[in-house]
């Protein structure tokens, strides 16, 4: 399941009309880092994760491939 998350990343990014220079930015990393998390080079850190749920308004599931809803859980 893993595969889909690094194309998912890729597309969320672009939908934001954001550079990998510009999301590096935002997640404090530098931009080959950020490329070889994108590209799956790289795993990702729990950390950065969270962030990219967070950036983009969706859930880790997501972002791994483990549901296709990208809607973060609602909160109790």
């Amino acid at each position: 399941m893993v595969i889909f998350m690094y194309p998912r990343i890729r597309a969320l990014r672009e939908d934001c009309d954001l550079s990998q220079t510009e999301m590096a930015r935002l997640l404090h990393v530098s931009q080959a880092t950020y490329s070889r998390y994108e590209s799956g080079a790289l795993d990702l850190p729990t950390q950065i994760l969270i962030s990219l749920a967070d950036q983009h308004h969706t859930s880790i599931d997501y972002l791994l491939g483990r549901t296709d809803d990208p809607a973060p859980p609602e909160h109790a």
